[in-house]
């Protein structure tokens, strides 16, 4: 029995980026089934209006997902500042798993601590204000309760709002805060984290009381390749998709 484990994220599939997609699916057809478990660490879409949207590549990649998950394989997902809409319905429709973020899992023995990353961000106020807006029932209600098409154009508008949002930043505030990260660590009593959403893949060595501790950053996927960390009983490795 496989007992791989694999970790991806930021993928940002949309209708216009079609590479992304085959090899996202590809990835799902093939690779992802010789795992016992995969984990999708946010930002699979580049944005995400509600379960309800059906447009393209969205019903291909639910199919792909579903076959995946009744296969044996299991997928859990968390959401990204991209896709946090996706709801119970999505889940329901191909079998995956919604995760908290951030959440403790046992990976070969060794408490590891998941998440997208975003949190990690705390420089960046303006976003953090949204983030703990955006994430309450009654922001999400009033969004959710507009029809597709008028969500489908905001998420537009925001998309090419938050490109020209990103140039006026420095990538230090587009970064992880490194005291974030070592009291997100001391919290939930873990030397070892995984994430993604800063676009900036490494494996950081740092030490917290003492202890030596690992930050693994997930690469986002582009058009040319995508990457996937790699896990089992002998350690890990990053795979070239």
């Amino acid at each position: 029995m496989n007992t791989e484990i694999l970790f991806i994220s930021d993928l940002h599939l949309a209708w216009d980026k079609p590479e992304i997609t085959q090899r996202f699916l590809h990835f799902l057809d093939n690779r992802a089934t010789k795992a016992s478990t995969l984990y999708i660490l946010g930002d699979l879409f580049d944005a995400w209006v509600g379960d309800d949207d059906f447009s393209p590549p969205n019903p291909k990649i639910r199919e792909s997902l579903k076959r995946l998950t009744e296969s044996g394989v299991k997928v859990y997902f968390q959401q990204g500042n991209r896709d946090f809409l996706l709801g119970n319905q999505f889940c329901k429709d191909t079998g995956i798993v919604l995760l908290d973020d951030p959440v403790q899992i046992d990976l070969f023995g060794v408490p590891t601590l998941l998440m997208h990353g975003d949190l990690l961000c705390t420089d960046d106020l303006p976003y953090q204000e949204f983030r703990s807006k955006s994430r309450t029932p009654e922001w999400q209600h009033n969004v959710l309760s507009k029809p597709l098409f008028v969500r489908l154009l905001v998420a537009r508008w925001y998309r090419i709002r938050s490109y020209f949002h990103k140039r006026q930043k420095t990538q230090e505030i587009m970064d992880v805060n490194q005291k974030t990260v070592t009291d997100t660590l001391v919290k939930h009593n873990c030397l070892r984290l995984i994430h993604g959403h800063t676009h900036r893949p490494n494996i950081h060595n740092f030490e917290i009381n003492g202890k030596a501790a690992q930050r693994y950053v997930l690469a986002a996927w582009t058009k040319d390749k995508g990457d996937a960390l790699v896990w089992d009983e002998n350690g890990y490795r990053i795979e070239t998709v």
